[in-house]
């Protein structure tokens, strides 16, 4: 044991720690040379596109040092904040991380958020600063903000670049002289941590796991702690770059485990597997569900491709545990699912996904938040779209979710960031100078409003630079309504969205004007109008194409030309009745971009 080193690589979006995984692999002769391509460890091809990671993964390295031979298993994280449970239960399974700064941008905003959660498991911290062979790299500048934030010695940071392999050797030796080797009682009962889990076609799921005490041989017959499922490991063994089995696993090492199982919900991140017969008293600590914090419906766009979408469904979330979704059904929009997602980026990946690994087109209703609402007979209700809100007779109030949002930018865009998180009811809670002209500014803020575009709108106010990264804290009242959309006093539930009372007239009315240009005209008057209950805040109209009936009337007297408008009057309103409005597509998907 004295000689394994678990440990994990955390970084900002883009500091290159795929690039240096990629050398350190190399480096230790794990991958061969004809294996090797860039971003090894990223094997989704959107991953490699995007140039993030969506996935952890994990790989286990032999490199020999002054004449002994240590095990270096590397768990590799997410850097997107979306994914940020992955992150803490693959910082559990470590213990040591390797800080990546780049050298170019300094500190950013996921940097700060991954290192505390290190810090708060008691990791050791090697700070890596990346990106050495640019030439406007800022070493002496950089240097002094990761000092600031850890309170390091500058002898102690190590000067890299994940392109040309410099300083990979010294972040080699500093894994093994500065990373302690894990602690457990082999002979306690088993304990292993699950970290993460990948769906195999073949083989069922297969769940990633660290041994914390005790050892799994393969043949055990094992208990999963939160879930209560028993099952047989048909394999145990190691992660290299493919699974090489194994006998037995003993304390500390880290593996994967075969056992046949078929759904998801049965492997849960942050579990404890233990022994049927000899089981350990408690489970390890910090295990929790994965909350959604956005939710939208997602429709298929031929009511017939409805099966398929189900099954398409089913194997997402075999691959992304994070993924939840139950069935729903609108009016507008037909047969679909209620989605709930980690957040925007989540939910692109997600439709990406769903549109190249399964061809399936599907639409996506306006994204939206959990709401708790309390209605006056004291009952409590979790609503996750509008049309659940109960009416505003019966309702006491409603609550909504709460982020602490971390906003890191250059001091000359203050004054513009905070005009926007203000003007997004969000609260300022603290400013702190992290260097001469660099600033993390705290805003408590509804996550409501972050959902649609607050990311887009922080990135062009900064020109790029500002970074941002939030966790949820907790659910407040707000003075929420739900505003309808009505199409000749007809309710469209699709288009129906709760909002905060001082936004909803402003809202209402762009709803209104959007939609007046998207539906085409009938032979009747459309009335289109947003109401909050039985009050109508705006309202346009949609005029009728109508016949001049009155061309062929040369003179003569009035009433034959009224004679003809009432007859043409009569027609229209008999129209009205039987007609029905149809909303096209581009209406739905409008909504989202109003601005």
């Amino acid at each position: 044991m004295k000689n394994i080193r678990n440990f994990c690589i955390i970084a900002h979006i883009d500091h290159g720690k795929s690039t240096l995984a990629d050398r350190l692999l190399e480096f230790t002769k794990t991958v061969s040379e004809k294996d090797l391509q860039a971003q090894v460890l990223d094997n989704m091809d959107l991953e490699r596109e995007r140039g993030i990671t969506i996935k952890s993964h994990a790989i286990q390295m032999d490199y020999e040092f002054e004449g002994e031979k240590y095990v270096l298993n590397l768990i590799d994280t997410p850097g997107h904040v979306d994914f940020s449970y992955e992150v803490s239960r693959s910082i559990a399974a470590c213990e040591g991380a390797l800080l990546i700064v780049d050298a170019t941008q300094g500190i950013q905003a996921q940097t700060i958020s991954n290192l505390y959660q290190a810090i708060e498991h008691n990791l050791e911290i090697i700070p890596v600063m990346n990106k050495m062979d640019l030439p406007n790299a800022m070493p002496e500048e950089v240097e002094d903000q990761i000092i600031d934030l850890i309170g390091c010695d500058r002898e102690d940071i190590i000067r890299a670049s994940g392109k040309t392999g410099e300083g990979v050797d010294e972040i080699l030796s500093a894994l093994i002289h500065r990373v302690p080797a894990p602690v457990g009682d082999a002979d306690a009962p088993l304990q292993c941590l699950i970290f993460d889990s990948v769906f195999n076609s073949f083989r069922g799921i297969i769940a990633y796991f660290k041994v914390v005490n005790g050892s799994i041989k393969k043949g055990d017959h094992v208990k999963f702690f939160n879930t209560g499922k028993e099952y047989h490991a048909d394999e145990v063994g190691v992660l290299r770059l493919d699974m090489e089995p194994r006998k037995e696993l003993k304390t500390g090492d880290v593996g994967y485990i075969i056992s046949g199982i078929k759904t998801s919900k049965e492997v849960k991140v942050g579990d404890t597997i233990t022994h049927v017969k000899n089981r350990c008293e408690k489970a390890i600590g910090g295990f929790e569900d994965v909350k959604p914090m956005v939710f939208a419906g997602v429709y298929p766009i031929d009511a017939e491709d409805y099966e398929d979408l189900r099954a398409a469904m089913e194997k997402l979330q075999l691959n992304d545990a994070s993924l939840t979704y139950e069935p729903e059904s609108s009016a507008a929009l037909g047969f679909g699912f209620r989605c709930g997602f980690l957040g925007l980026l989540h939910m692109e990946i997600i439709q990406e996904r769903l549109d190249r690994e399964f061809d399936m087109a599907v639409i996506t209703t306006v994204p939206n938040v959990p709401y708790i609402a309390h209605t006056k007979k004291g009952e409590v209700i979790n609503i996750h779209t509008p049309s659940e809100l109960p009416e505003p007779t019966v309702l006491e109030k409603v609550e909504e979710p709460y982020i602490r949002a971390s906003v890191i930018t250059k001091s000359e865009y203050i004054g513009s960031i905070m005009t926007l998180c203000l003007g997004k009811r969000g609260e300022l809670i603290k400013q702190h100078y992290l260097t001469a002209d660099r600033v993390d500014l705290e805003f408590d803020m509804p996550l409501a409003e972050i959902v649609f575009d607050f990311y887009d709108k922080l990135k062009s106010i900064s020109k790029g630079y500002a970074s941002f990264d939030y966790h949820p804290i907790e659910f407040r009242a707000a003075k929420l309504v739900r505003l309808d959309i009505l199409l000749n006093g007809e309710s469209v539930d699709a288009l129906s969205s709760l909002i905060h009372f001082d936004n909803a007239q402003v809202f209402g009315r762009r709803m209104c004007e959007k939609l007046k240009e998207l539906i085409p005209r009938q032979q009747f008057d459309i009335a289109i109008q947003a109401a909050i209950g039985a009050k109508v805040i705006a309202r346009e109209t949609v005029k009728a194409v109508r016949k001049d009936v009155t061309a062929k009337c040369y003179g003569g007297d009035i009433s034959r030309k009224r004679k003809l408008l009432e007859k043409q009057k009569k027609g229209k309103k008999r129209m009205k009745q039987v007609g029905n409005v149809e909303v096209p597509q581009k209406a739905f998907l409008a909504v989202l971009k109003l601005d």
